[in-house]
């Protein structure tokens, strides 16, 4: 006897509860160090996905920033690079008006700015000319897709906005050296990413704060450069993955020199502003994080000799890496324990928690149900090789007959250029301790593998993708890990397009969800903002009216083929995939008669933010999947 409730995979009951997995959780990001200070960004789904700059001193942890203000930039719609501190002064974007903030310490906002049509990011103190250095974006009357992006400066004294550079589609990452004599800077154009190709520029700021001597740096258009830093002896070091691999560089006035070469990624992405995964303790010392094969290690590297050592401890995720003095500060997590802002001991390595996403009192209950990640590799087609973390099912409390497998839950991550990582999700828990099986993929063109990874989705977008996950599931169920009759696909976003295409253009899922995906190319072609608006270039071809590729790899167009029961989940307000894609293939999936299903969220943008919105999902899609596919009642 094992004392364990007999019940079928997928039925069984578990104390991770939609309430429990939102319960008190909040998002955390953008660390920042100032004096004995540690400072970070925190989401809160129970104040309706407010963000607010929160503040630790010796133990002492309370929000800086008061209600309603919400420090939340709207730049490139994924916004990031929201604030910046200087001796207790905070300078924030407020996302309800989008204009820039001051907050001397204990007092309230006072406005800066006073521009409506104007957004700003990635704020850059120049505290020797009393001014704010920050890329802005301009959107006439509203137009996200005709922005006009500039950097510029902000007088402290009069919040005069001046321009400091303009002519590039694109900006980010402004840093000034140490003395306040340099500034490095990203820019790239149309129609590239800024993981496809930027430039680093450099620039002396003469008399008058103005740019003179400006010289390219770095980059070209197949190289990626990423996080220009200064270090504190004015030395400029910066990511590039013009080795295929985004490592470590330096540049030494005439050209740039390979730092720390490795087939390992210093760096991700840059869907946001504010990124960064190293920071210098002084001008000897400095913390490095890289990521190989989906996990994540820190290291410390001796910059005189260029000698590095990597700390022992492996973590499922890495970022904001910030240092001032010997505090360094950091967002980790791991498989078993939940994002958290982090300072690190430089001798020993050993992470010390200032704040959890998740408070661990309020989930240590749940360790005996958690599901550890396996990280696997596949073989997909064309002879190529796929990545992804397996979870199978886990409840101590209950068991199926040895004869079944389980339901499988297939994730594609967003992007679709990201990548997932193994950290502990409770949202994914939910699902396992219910007797599911989850293969989350980082299918090819994910980051975190090298460019010439990452370019194996180039004009394959809705096909390696949805070959790779197809490939993974067949994978786990040829290997007995899963039913292959009961094979689910999801995913967000760019995750829930890749969803829609194996639905409607294969047959090996029995069900899915989409939330907030893309069901019309040309859709997205045509209305989507500036960011994005030539991403399809790459990921499909250059969009042409009449473009035969695009229609073919639009699901809503082949309707008929889609027989599989799928339910779809979107913000009413969703700026970068709108929400009459997903009404328009709920209707035709409603008008054959398939079992479909439409939740719209008001006052929810791209991704939901807001506790109710988060738990009710999640309890659609169970039920969805207990109705329509597993066809059992759910255990209470």
């Amino acid at each position: 006897m094992t004392g364990k409730q007999a019940g079928a995979f997928g039925s069984w009951n578990s104390p991770i509860t939609a309430d429990a997995v939102v319960g008190d959780a909040v998002s955390l990001a953008e660390p920042r160090v100032d004096g004995d200070a540690v400072y970070w960004v925190e989401g809160r789904p129970r104040e309706k996905g407010r963000s607010v700059v929160v503040r630790a001193v010796r133990g002492d942890v309370g929000d800086v920033t008061p209600a309603p203000f919400d420090a939340r930039s709207q730049v490139h719609s994924y916004g990031g690079g929201a604030y910046a501190v200087r001796d207790g002064t905070l300078y924030f974007a407020n996302f309800a008006d989008n204009q820039l903030y001051r907050q001397a310490p204990g007092g309230p906002p006072a406005k800066l700015t006073s521009s409506p049509a104007c957004l700003f990011a990635d704020i850059c103190i120049d505290a020797g000319r009393n001014r704010l250095i920050a890329v802005r974006e301009e959107r006439p009357n509203g137009d996200v897709v005709n922005a006009i992006n500039t950097l510029v400066v902000v007088d402290l004294a009069t919040g005069t906005e001046t321009t400091l550079d303009s002519g590039w589609d694109f900006y980010a990452s402004p840093a000034l050296s140490p003395d306040g004599a340099k500034l490095a800077w990203l820019s790239w154009r149309h129609p590239y990413m800024p993981w496809i190709s930027t430039y680093l520029q450099v620039a002396d700021l003469d008399a008058s704060g103005a740019l003179s001597n400006r010289a390219t740096v770095a980059g070209g258009d197949k190289v990626s450069i990423l996080q220009p830093q200064w270090s504190p002896d004015g030395r400029l070091f910066f990511l590039s993955d013009a080795t295929d691999f985004w490592n470590l560089y330096g540049w030494n006035r005439s050209e740039a020199q390979l730092v720390l070469p490795r087939d390992a990624e210093f760096g991700a992405p840059q869907w946001q502003f504010g990124a960064s995964t190293y920071a210098f303790v002084s001008a000897e010392t400095m913390i490095y994080s890289f990521t190989r094969n989906g996990m994540w290690f820190l290291g410390r590297l001796d910059l005189p000799t260029l000698a590095a050592s990597d700390y022992p401890a492996e973590f499922a995720s890495i970022s904001g890496v910030r240092a001032a003095g010997d505090t360094v500060v950091m967002r980790c997590s791991t498989p078993s324990s939940a994002a958290a802002i982090a300072t690190l001991d430089i001798g020993s390595g050993k992470l010390t928690s200032i704040k959890h996403s998740i408070p661990p009192a309020s989930y240590q209950q749940f360790q005996p149900y958690f599901s550890l990640p396996q990280s696997i590799r596949f073989p997909t087609d064309g002879g190529e090789t796929a990545y992804g973390f397996f979870y199978p099912p886990h409840n101590p409390d209950w068991e199926a007959a040895v004869s079944e497998k389980p339901p499988l839950i297939v994730k594609s991550h967003g992007g679709p250029t990201s990548a997932t990582t193994a950290g502990l999700d409770l949202s994914l828990q939910f699902w396992t301790s219910r007797g599911f099986a989850v293969l989350d993929v980082n299918y090819r063109g994910s980051s975190g593998f090298g460019r010439k990874y990452r370019e194996k989705l180039h004009g394959q977008w809705g096909v390696a993708d949805v070959a790779d996950c197809i490939a993974g599931a067949k994978f786990l169920a040829g290997r007995g890990d899963a039913d292959g009759a009961k094979l689910i696909v999801t995913g967000g976003s760019a995750g829930g397009y890749t969803t829609l295409c194996a639905l409607t253009f294969h047959r090996e899922f029995a069900a899915g969800a989409s939330y907030y995906g893309v069901s019309d190319l040309v859709a997205l072609a045509v209305d989507t903002h500036k960011f994005e608006s030539h991403y399809l270039d790459w990921l499909i071809e250059p969009y042409q009216p009449g473009s035969a590729l695009y229609h073919q790899r639009s699901p809503i167009h082949f309707a008929e083929r889609l027989s599989a029961p799928i339910i779809f989940l979107h913000g009413e307000d969703d700026p970068v995939v709108p929400l009459d894609q997903a009404e328009a293939m709920f209707s035709a999936l409603r008008a054959r008669g398939i079992p479909t299903c439409l939740l719209v969220f008001q006052g929810e943008k791209h991704g939901f933010r807001q506790s109710e919105h988060i738990r009710r999902a999640l309890e659609s899609e169970l039920l969805f999947y207990a109705m329509n596919l597993l066809r059992i009642p759910l255990m209470s």
